[in-house]
Formats: structure tokens, C-alpha cells, sequence
């Protein structure tokens, strides 16, 4: 049936004549092959093989020196699922092409333990033997770049051709300047079937968050964010920009975060969280405990990089400590106001760099837990938390490593696979970054000390 579909697609597409087929490794970029749209029934009917360790690959693309995946299993090939989207048109390359999303399986059928899309496929499955469904909304925020130097600076405007040089939150004048290339962006996210909502142009020159609609299905909610990113960073390239998802580009400057709505229906439509008041329902709460009880452990999957750590600082617009509240932007998790039929919790750790599947899995896995062990949450806070004392996060990626490789908690999140290739991940890339003298090291202490 999938291939019919693929094929009859391909049909009213003649232009194409390639597929791109990919997998999304730990760090959330997109691994795979290019193909010729003639061995589209190898694609859609798991035919693809790939080494399983794709996707436990560094952020330059390089293999985990002395990986226990490699050791264990000879670096062995592992099949590629088609995971059932539909097969989504490329626009922004020299020539359409079009995408195929897969996911990765061992040789014996099992689904690969290591790969992000099926760790949340895993607690999605757990919530469905529950007779739950979570219902998830992201916010992704990213700036556009002059991609004339190899440091990030704002772009031109393409109306008046003078650089941004102020923050504009919510400015209407820049999302006018930027119309074409947002138009582009709406009308791909259609082609592909992204949910994309509101845009606003946010705090930082060149900083635009654009909000997907509400879906009740997390793996589908993950997919959407994963295809948006690599969609945006097309898009900007054919508009003459660049486009960073960085959580810190600029250090002055607001960092870009990736903010997940969430709320539970039953097998009937019924939100679960909503009591008819502001304060949730009991379910509410043990979601919120849990979600505070494994955030810190959980923290490399919300700031995964190196970078990640300089969004994380105290009065810089992003939480850094394990607190909740009621309409209140400086704790991690904020419950919104307005209509209780819509009561959901917002939670506000991930950096826009990190990866979609792993953010939502600690988010709905956390809540897991939380439901699951009947926790009750610490009171909600008043108030400005960076200027409480409270339990905070890592606050630097040495310890959100080692938070995450010794976790109480991980483990009933995520397979004993991912958590090793995680860690074994993050510690190349940590290593690599220590070896990097800076300029501004050398310009403060070359001759100084």
C-alpha cells in the first residue's frame, strides 16, 4: 500500500528524480542516502540498510572512538523502516527532489533501541496501554544570519537593505521585511504537512519563533519539528540568509529556545488536566512532579551542546532551576492561564538546538513517571525564580553528562543503548571542545599573565 501511494505521488511529480532517505541521529540531524525515484519501493518497504551506528554519530559527522555498539556488534547494518509519512517535496535545492523519513531496525525485526524517533515511540506506547494520549504543541525559535562571514551577524533587511541593529520583539515592521521568506516557510511547512501556527518576531535582530497547531500524536508533533528546522535552513539559503538554531549565537543577545505545550486526553477526547478551574487536575500534578523530578538528569537531551550552556544563565529569559508556576515565565515548567478546557503544561528548558524526539521523550517520559509513582510537586511558585533558591539545573555540560549516565531515573525513560550512545556521544564532543584555545583566551592572556 505504501509503495502504490509513493508511487502514484512520484507519478504526478515527474521533475523528481531523486528521494533522499533519512534517518535522525541523537543530535537531530538528518543521515541517509540519496536515491533514484525508481528504487522508491526499496525505500517505503524497508529495504534501505544502513550501519546502526549512524545514529549515534558526533555533531561533525564523525564515529564514536572505542564505541560499545561498534565493539558489540562489528558496526553491523541495520534495516530502515519506513516510518508511513508520506513522501514530502524538497522546493529550496537546485533541482526538486523529494524526502523520505525512516527509522531504524535490528536484523532479527526488533526496532533499534538506540535510535531517538523510536525512544519516544516507546513512551508513546506506554501512555497508550494507559488508555492516554498525549497532546503536544512545540515553539521554535531561530535567528537569520548574514551568511557572509563565519561569525553570525543580523541580516539585511530585504525592504530597506540597512542591517538590524535593535531587538524587536514582536515588531510588525520586521515580519514585513522578511515576508517573502516567511511566506516560503508557510508554504512548504503545507507541502509537507507541518502544522505551522502563529510567527512573531522575537527578542533578539533576525529572532523569529514560529509555533506549531496542537496534534494528538508525539511522534508525529517530533517529525514536525525535526522537518521544520531542516526546512527553515533550506529556505533561508534560497532567501540569501542562514539560519541557526543555535540555543546562543550571539552572546548578548536573547538565546532561541524550544518550548512543548502538552496535555492528555482520554480515549474520548477528554482533556485529563482540566478541572474546570485554574489549578489542574491531580493527574496535572503528578505529570508536573515527574517532569521536575527527572529534569535534571534529563538535561542533556533539553541542552546537548556546548553552546547550549550560555542560554542557560541566570535572567537571560531561560529557566535555570527545577521549579513550576502558574503563568510564570521564569520557572521551567508554567502552567498558562486562560480557558481551562485548554489547561496544559508548558515546559521551557529545551534550547532550539537540541533534538525533538529526545526533548519530548524527557518531557512525556518525565510525566510518565510522575503518574505512574503518584508524585506530588513541590508548591508552585510566586514570583522571580533566578532570584530563589532552589534546586537548579546543570549548569555546564561536564555535569549534564554525568547527570545523564548516572540517573536514577533515565533508565525508565530511555533504553540502557541510547543512554550509553548518548553519553559516549557527548563525552567526544566535550573532549574536542576542550582542546580548542578560543582568541578571546589568547587576546586575555597571552602577554597578561
Amino acid at each position: 500500500m505504501a509503495n502504490n501511494k509513493a508511487e502514484a505521488w512520484l507519478a504526478e511529480r515527474p521533475e523528481i528524480d531523486s528521494i533522499f532517505a533519512c534517518v535522525c541521529d541523537l543530535n537531530g540531524s538528518m543521515r541517509g542516502k540519496r536515491v533514484p525515484v525508481d528504487q522508491v519501493s526499496k525505500v517505503v518497504e524497508g529495504g534501505l540498510r544502513m550501519p546502526l551506528s549512524i545514529v549515534g554519530m558526533d555533531i561533525w559527522g564523525e564515529d564514536i572512538e572505542g564505541s560499545e555498539l561498534v565493539f558489540e556488534t562489528g558496526d553491523s547494518d541495520g534495516l530502515c523502516d519506513f516510518t508511513g509519512r508520506p513522501l514530502m517535496p524538497i522546493t529550496w535545492t537546485s533541482r526538486p527532489t523529494a524526502l523520505a523519513m525512516l527509522w531504524m531496525r535490528q536484523e532479527d525485526g526488533s526496532p533499534f533501541p538506540g535510535d531517538p524517533r523510536r525512544a519516544l515511540a516507546q513512551i508513546a506506547e506506554r501512555y497508550k496501554a494507559r488508555g492516554l494520549t498525549p497532546v503536544v504543541a512545540t515553539e521554535l525559535e531561530f535567528y537569520l544570519c548574514d551568511p557572509s562571514d563565519d561569525r553570525p551577524q543580523a541580516p539585511q533587511s530585504p525592504v530597506t537593505g540597512k542591517r538590524l541593529d535593535s531587538d524587536g520583539a514582536l515588531s510588525l515592521d520586521e515580519l514585513q521585511h522578511f515576508d517573502e521568506f516567511l511566506n516560503d516557510v508557510y508554504d512548504s511547512c503545507e507541502l509537507q504537512g507541518i502544522p505551522a501556527d502563529a510567527a512573531i518576531s522575537e527578542n533578539g535582530a533576525g529572532q523569529f519563533e514560529i509555533n506549531m497547531m496542537h496534534v494528538a500524536d508525539p511522534l508525529r508533533a517530533a517529525d514536525d519539528a525535526v522537518l521544520f528546522k531542516r526546512l527553515v535552513r533550506g529556505i533561508a539559503r534560497k532567501h540569501g540568509f542562514a539560519a541557526t538554531f543555535m540555543a546562543k549565537p550571539y552572546g548578548d543577545r536573547a538565546g532561541s529556545g524550544f518550548h512543548a505545550h502538552v496535555s492528555l486526553i482520554d480515549r474520548d477526547g477528554v482533556n485529563l488536566f482540566d478541572n474546570g478551574g485554574e489549578e489542574g487536575t491531580p493527574l496535572m500534578l503528578n505529570a508536573v512532579a515527574g517532569m521536575l523530578a527527572t529534569m535534571q538528569e534529563n538535561t542533556l537531551t533539553f541542552a546537548p551542546h556546548e553552546n547550549s550552556y550560555r542560554r542557560l544563565l541566570p535572567g537571560a529569559h531561560a529557566p535555570i532551576s527545577v521549579a513550576w508556576g502558574y503563568e510564570n515565565r521564569t520557572a521551567a515548567i508554567r502552567i498558562p492561564g486562560g480557558s481551562p478546557k485548554a489547561r496544559r503544561i508548558e515546559h521551557r528548558v529545551a534550547g532550539a538546538d537540541a533534538n525533538p524526539y529526545l526533548v519530548l521523550a524527557s518531557i512525556l517520559g518525565g510525566a510518565l513517571v510522575g503518574i505512574e509513582s503518584g508524585m506530588q510537586p513541590a508548591p508552585p511558585i510566586t514570583g522571580d525564580a533566578y532570584t530563589m533558591k532552589l534546586p537548579h539545573l546543570p549548569l555546564d555540560w561536564a555535569t549534564a553528562i554525568s547527570a545523564f549516565r548516572e540517573g536514577n531515573n533515565v533508565q525508565n525513560i530511555y533504553s540502557r543503548r541510547l543512554q550509553t550512545m548518548l553519553v559516549e556521544c557527548k563525552m567526544q564532543e566535550l573532549k574536542k571542545f576542550a582542546r580548542q584555545v578560543t582568541d578571546f583566551e589568547y587576546h586575555s592572556y597571552l602577554e597578561v599573565v
